[in-house]
């Protein structure tokens, strides 16, 4: 009697525990993405950074199902040594965390702090471009309006410390060959330094390739001062251009 009991038993778990381990594993409220770029140029805020040369870009994303986010983005650039010969920051680093939601129904919400790290060799008395910078942004359809301020002297301009930058955004779905539209425009305002305040605009279209691959062509513009934004090569870093990107997403 006792032997039976104990094998129906034993029976009982083996088929308990083969149940549980054919049960799907429970979802996890953390996520991680991965993207990898490489552009013809890398632009920020319609200026350029690495001095019409190509870029290799690439980050990651870790996003919590409450909301909040931390991430980092990196770039190669040039805009530091073209501006001065006596400085070597061959790389961008961006470290930035915060909260993503909907302020109603339709109305996303960002809210979120950014660092960009400028590392490498700098002479005496060099004004640091690391910047940090508070952001909130707010949507409507395929609309976006951001508002970001710097907590630090803006990307090595002495003295300007609050700067703002206000944009709106646009992606459209056209519903033609897979093609998105992305509109923006841009104002930088740069305290304390005159003339170095502009306005950017880009237009372009990008299509996804599914599978996390996708393809952008845009066209950017700006009306900054060639007399504040033009590097020691001579270029004008805020001048017309186009720009093409090839991005993988993990």
């Amino acid at each position: 009697m006792f032997r039976t009991s104990f094998a129906a038993l034993a029976l009982l778990t083996l088929a308990t525990t083969a149940q549980a381990s054919d049960a799907p594993a429970p979802a996890s409220d953390l996520s991680l993405t991965a993207n990898l770029t490489l552009a013809s140029q890398y632009r920020y805020r319609g200026l350029m950074q690495s001095n019409n040369q190509p870029a290799i870009q690439g980050g990651f994303d870790l996003a919590h199902a409450s909301g909040f986010y931390l991430g980092n983005w990196n770039s190669s650039i040039s805009w530091l040594n073209d501006s001065n010969s006596a400085v070597s920051a061959p790389v961008e680093m961006d470290f930035y965390g915060g909260y993503k939601g909907n302020l109603a129904d339709g109305v996303p919400l960002d809210l979120g702090v950014l660092q960009y790290y400028y590392p490498g060799d700098y002479p005496s008395g060099y004004t640091s471009p690391d910047t940090t910078e508070l952001y909130a942004g707010i949507g409507y359809g395929p609309l976006f309006f951001k508002y970001s301020v710097a907590l630090t002297n803006l990307f090595g301009f002495a003295n300007s410390k609050y700067s703002q930058y206000v944009d709106a955004s646009a992606n459209i779905d056209t519903s033609v060959w897979g093609l998105t539209l992305n509109g923006h425009v841009g104002r930088q305002f740069v305290r304390n330094v005159d003339n170095a305040s502009y306005t950017d605009w880009k237009l372009g279209l990008t299509k996804d390739f599914g599978q996390g691959l996708s393809v952008s062509l845009a066209y950017l513009d700006t009306n900054a001062d060639r007399a504040v934004y033009t590097n020691t090569r001579g270029r004008d870093m805020g001048r017309a251009t186009g720009l093409l990107s090839v991005t993988k997403t993990f």
